[in-house]
């Protein structure tokens, strides 16, 4: 009954707000380090680079100075534990960010707060929510809370990228009974989308001189295959009249609203186009610069290789965000309408292209099928699938007492319903056998994952942290 009494009088929120400028100091520190997968960097300890071994390094390093027990797992992720018990309650975040991209109005690695927003690569996906549970489980242990089982934070590297942390870490430590990662959005999301990446690669031809008006020497757009690309340039070269193609490049920007500009330098003149980068769960909410880009070169009399880049991505991608151009168009009841996001184009003129695509599928998918007709709907442009990575989808049962516990934590706290969700991106819950995604972003409020200017709420930061303080001793306790 004591203890009961104890729980009825603790206030969350307000136990959080009285340690809120030690959490944004401490977030700004580690959002300070540019935690970017750099495989030319990579070395004992450091298997993604040094960035990302330095912000293991330094929440690892927290963890002790508070007085936790931690683990670094040969640099590929790492763990800070308290509490005692056979049975084990996981919290997954990931350290790693995407790359900053260009146009922040601010320096994406000199985090600022500004009108109540803190400014970061990182902030929202997932340093501020992995910072956040931190100091929820800080909050446990400093007021003393008994705890019947173990809490162990885990923290991993290579989330961006592809998952190599959670394979090594679960190959050597103990499976979480139950867990959660705040990395997505509350209420409570209870299953995921499978998802699978294609290499599209294109055969390697050299124009024939008497090839169209213009070359297309160069083309690029992207950096992961997860991200609606922000930015996409084209190099062209030939004997047309340039300053006629400036101009119709102009009137293109101009009657379309799109951002972008043209360079001339060295006989070859760079089109660039600006675009809107979103994550790739949603390619519908960004602008793929790709696809505006194209939309222009596919105006022009171009040699036959560049014409037939060009052509596949018109025809089998421009615009189609769910499939219907490829012919894998599915959708459920639950997880809703399968997704395609091209987030990487590469071309270089009698070289070789690629084009990396995102798809993310429903319940009953069946990626053999997706793969067929993928490759059956771009083998005419001379492209064969090279390359393919894949995640199986995740569900738990929406009536499982993990399930059940944060929804009613999530309740007690904002005095909103519990909607359950799903999702169609890919997050640590599904790392684990049975877990689930729980927050940081709250209903109506913006996602800036992936994005320039990436931010998130100082006062969101904080409600999240009280969440998770909660939820972590609820599931505990």
């Amino acid at each position: 009954m004591k203890r009961r009494n104890v729980e009825l009088q603790i206030d969350w929120r307000q136990e959080i707000q009285q340690r809120s400028e030690d959490l944004i100091a401490r977030l700004t520190e580690l959002c300070s380090i540019e935690s970017v997968l750099d495989e030319s960097s990579a070395e004992e300890g450091a298997p993604f680079g040094r960035g990302i071994a330095r912000a293991l390094e330094y929440m690892l390093d927290l963890g002790e100075k508070e007085g936790f027990t931690t683990k670094n797992v040969d640099g590929y992720a790492g763990h800070i534990e308290y509490g005692q018990g056979e049975e084990l309650v996981g919290v997954l975040a990931h350290l790693d960010v995407v790359p900053a991209g260009e146009d922040w109005t601010s320096p994406p690695f000199s985090p600022e707060v500004r009108d109540g927003k803190f400014y970061a690569r990182g902030a929202e996906d997932d340093k501020g929510p992995g910072m956040a549970a931190f100091f929820g489980l800080k909050l446990i242990k400093e007021l003393g809370l008994p705890l019947s089982k173990r809490v162990r934070l885990i923290y991993g590297t290579d989330e961006e990228s592809q998952w190599r942390d959670m394979d090594y870490y679960f190959r050597r430590e103990s499976m979480p009974d139950l867990g959660f990662t705040p990395d997505a959005s509350f209420p409570v999301i209870y299953a995921e989308k499978g998802m699978v990446d294609f290499v599209l690669e294109g055969e390697a031809e050299a124009p024939a001189e008497e090839d169209g008006q213009w070359i297309l020497s160069q083309f690029a757009a992207g950096q992961r295959p997860n991200m609606v690309p922000g930015q996409a340039q084209a190099r062209l070269k030939g004997d047309g009249d340039i300053f006629e193609l400036k101009e119709l490049y102009q009137d293109y920007l101009l009657s379309n609203r799109i951002r972008g500009y043209a360079e001339e330098a060295d006989d070859y003149l760079t089109l660039v186009v600006e675009g809107v980068s979103h994550h790739g769960s949603e390619p519908d909410q960004g602008v793929n610069a790709a696809y505006r880009l194209v939309q222009f070169l596919e105006r022009l009399d171009l040699d036959k290789p560049g014409s037939r880049f060009v052509s596949m991505i018109s025809d089998r991608l421009v615009d189609d965000f769910f499939g219907e151009k490829l012919g894998i168009a599915q959708m459920d009841d639950q997880l809703g309408r399968l997704t395609v996001n091209s987030g990487i184009f590469r071309y270089v003129s009698g070289k070789g292209q690629q084009v990396h695509l995102n798809i993310r599928y429903p319940l009953h998918g069946d990626r053999e099928s997706i793969r067929k007709r993928v490759e059956e709907a771009v083998a005419s442009y001379g492209f064969s699938i090279t390359h393919t990575e894949h995640k199986d989808m995740h569900y738990v049962d929406p009536d499982h007492q993990l399930v059940t516990v944060l929804k009613k934590v999530y309740e007690e706290q904002t005095g909103e319903a519990g909607k359950l969700l799903t999702t169609g991106g890919a997050t640590y819950a599904r790392a684990l056998d049975t877990g689930v995604a729980f927050g940081p972003i709250f209903p109506d409020s913006a996602d800036t994952a992936h994005q320039r200017d990436e931010y998130m709420s100082v006062e969101e930061l904080i409600r999240g942290a009280a969440l998770y303080a909660q939820a972590i001793y609820e599931l505990a306790k």
